[in-house]
């Protein structure tokens, strides 16, 4: 099992910098050499964060808008960067509409990671840079002499990592050797209730722990990547992130509460009652490489201290082994530094079906949709689709 470690990303705690400097870069780069512009954007926090960062390294203004239930320590520290921070009363989807609409006003512009129609060409860029990261990863699982992963499992808000993922594996020629696990908040599942509906829809959200994925609505960009590419989806609670967050804490990789994610989907995918039929549907064995991408540090959203887990007496949990066969190592695999890092580039391949033509009442929720992807969720209904 291979930890992706992304707390330490440019000099930032979180992956997102990835996206947003290269986007910002192309943005710039089409306007006029020393044209002033303000760099408008909606966040959960690292995400605002970069794009604040990137705009005062080109010396240029950021206004970001911050919904609900983002940590005070994220928020501070956007601010730190320069930015004008606009605090909403309301969900992640509000501050989207209302930083779509200030960046509609002269000599701003939105830079933003989920896409809409009519707005694609930005996201598009973002989703170019996360690139980068799974790059990164075929050539440390390669100098660390490991096989290719067997499974993938991704943090998932409005899905633009996901789909950079899905477009990096699916674009391989041995495409279906790679399983792709979303995982998300059981409180903002977005991606999974649209995989159950089998269409783009929006869910109705409430806080969680893992802000950085507490989004009600796919990105419209994402969602043909996600709908046809995933293997399986899952949401999980926020007491099995913090658990996963401070297990990994002990391997020392410090992790938030969206990095932890990653281990606490995946022990709720492939362990427990009738894991075997999950582990059969996305083949995974005891063999398999496992990645998990932990994508933030606890620097960026500290783990509550109290946040714990109803499974477990003391809160704490050994890490798994990909089938569930008993206690392995994490072993690291972290970021590379930016001048080591490859050019961020796409591609896309129509993805095979994979997987068992069904699943069968797993968990608390099972659901089986279209392109053999199954569905688990381990953290509550992820909210009706409207």
């Amino acid at each position: 099992m291979f930890v992706k470690d992304e707390s330490a990303r440019m000099g930032l705690p979180a992956f997102k910098v990835l996206g947003a400097s290269w986007a910002v870069h192309q943005v710039l780069s089409r306007r006029p050499p020393g044209d002033e512009v303000v760099l408008v954007t909606a966040t959960d926090g690292n995400h605002g964060r970069a794009v604040a960062r990137m705009a005062r390294l080109f010396g240029q203004r950021a206004r970001v808008f911050v919904p609900s239930g983002v940590h005070p320590t994220a928020v501070a520290a956007i601010a730190a960067e320069g930015a004008e921070v606009t605090e909403v009363t309301g969900t992640y989807d509000e501050a989207v509409r209302r930083a779509a609409e200030a960046a509609d006003k002269p000599g701003a512009t939105l830079v933003q990671d989920a896409g809409w129609p009519g707005y694609e060409q930005v996201p598009g860029w973002i989703v170019e840079g996360y690139s980068t990261l799974f790059a990164e990863i075929d050539a440390q699982l390669s100098k660390a002499e490991a096989a290719e992963p067997g499974l993938v499992v991704l943090p998932a808000g409005v899905g633009s990592l996901a789909q950079a993922g899905v477009t990096h594996y699916r674009s391989r020629p041995d495409s279906r050797t790679t399983a792709l696990l979303t995982v998300e908040p059981g409180t903002a599942a977005c991606v999974l209730a649209s995989l159950v509906r089998g269409e783009l829809g929006t869910i109705s959200t409430s806080e969680t722990i893992m802000a950085g994925l507490n989004c009600g609505t796919p990105s419209m960009l994402a969602w043909p990547y996600l709908r046809d590419g995933l293997d399986a989806a899952v949401a999980i609670t926020d007491a099995d992130s913090a658990t996963a967050a401070r297990d990994l804490a002990a391997y020392g990789i410090p992790a938030g509460p969206c990095g932890g994610a990653s281990l606490a989907g995946a022990r709720a995918a492939l362990t427990g009652e009738d894991a075997e039929v999950r582990r059969e549907a996305v083949a995974i064995g005891p063999d398999t490489t496992v990645v998990l991408l932990s994508t933030e540090g606890a620097a960026a959203n500290p783990v509550p201290v109290r946040q714990r887990d109803s499974s477990s007496q003391e809160g704490q949990r050994p890490l798994a082994r990909p089938g569930g066969y008993g206690t392995g190592d994490a072993r690291r695999v972290r970021s590379k530094s930016p001048s080591d890092a490859p050019g961020p580039g796409t591609a896309m391949t129509e993805r095979a079906s994979r997987g068992s033509p069904h699943c069968e009442h797993v968990g608390t929720a099972v659901t089986m949709c279209p392109h053999a992807v199954c569905l688990v969720s381990t953290g509550g209904p992820p909210g009706a689709a409207h």
